[in-house]
């Protein structure tokens, strides 16, 4: 699946003008949340360099892992690598 706007990511913190700190949670797999193009739907509110706290689902176990969005501003497509 995709990042659907009616399971927003939520925004926990900024520092000053820079990069913000996101938490998001999902059933998807963090595999899929990592993929290319997941979070397309958000390309307004991430930006390059924001971190993504990520909850995701492992054959119903809860995973956790840390995204860093690799580009998203202006960008079509939205990336991220998985940080952890």
């Amino acid at each position: 699946m995709a990042y659907e706007t009616s399971n927003p990511i939520k925004k926990i913190g900024q520092a000053g003008d820079s990069n913000s700190l996101w938490f998001y949670t999902d059933d998807d797999a963090i595999a899929a949340i990592a993929a290319s193009g997941y979070f397309n739907s958000a390309t307004k509110e991430l930006k390059e360099n924001d971190i993504i706290l990520c909850v995701g689902s492992n054959g119903g176990t809860q995973t956790v892992d840390i995204l860093v969005v690799s580009s998203a501003s202006g960008a079509a497509t939205v990336t991220v690598v998985n940080g952890s």
